[in-house]
């Protein structure tokens, strides 16, 4: 199925808010996939005309989105180390909810709307995302015996998979 979004200044704004919602909620489960796979997604189309002028526009650059690929492949795995700090301390949270503003403010941007919006939209799904997962990961965990760790790789499987749905390739 081919994408519908529109980079037209008229986009509809849920053709802005819901994956701009998306972007950030993969961002608050790994708080590179997010930033990686709306790279990827844009250094595949022509800029948008809104993006022109942007310093956002570094997210469409096709190194952008294979130097993303390499930090979120590290990051895939980082999770599952033991030493791995829990998500919701200070500093991850602070990086998801930053790494959301990102993802938010630049699709925002890249839809002809409002980066500020989008950073908002983007900053707080990261963050509600990122608690949600959390505990559902811990809760999982604790109520099946199943390691955190194993439970980790099937939050990356819907990581990926949310974010190939979100950023179809052009042709596809």
């Amino acid at each position: 199925m081919k994408s519908k979004h529109s980079n037209s200044p008229a986009a509809p704004r849920g053709a802005k808010f819901w994956p701009a919602l998306g972007f950030a909620a993969i961002t608050g489960s790994r708080a590179t996939s997010g930033p990686m796979f709306l790279s990827d997604y844009l250094s595949h189309r022509a800029l948008a005309p809104g993006m022109a002028g942007s310093p956002l526009r570094f997210l469409a650059k096709p190194g952008v989105a294979s130097l993303l690929k390499v930090l979120t492949a590290g990051e895939l795995v980082g999770d599952k180390l033991p030493g791995t700090p829990n998500r919701t301390v200070p500093q991850q949270l602070t990086t998801r909810a930053a790494s959301g503003a990102l993802v938010g403010a630049t699709w925002y941007k890249s839809q002809g709307g409002s980066a500020l919006k989008g950073a908002l939209v983007g900053s707080l799904g990261a963050v509600a995302a990122t608690f949600l997962t959390f505990y559902l990961r811990q809760s999982l965990s604790e109520k099946t015996g199943i390691a955190s760790s194993t439970i980790g790789s099937g939050e990356d499987a819907l990581v990926l998979a949310g974010g190939v749905a979100l950023s179809p390739r052009p042709g596809r």
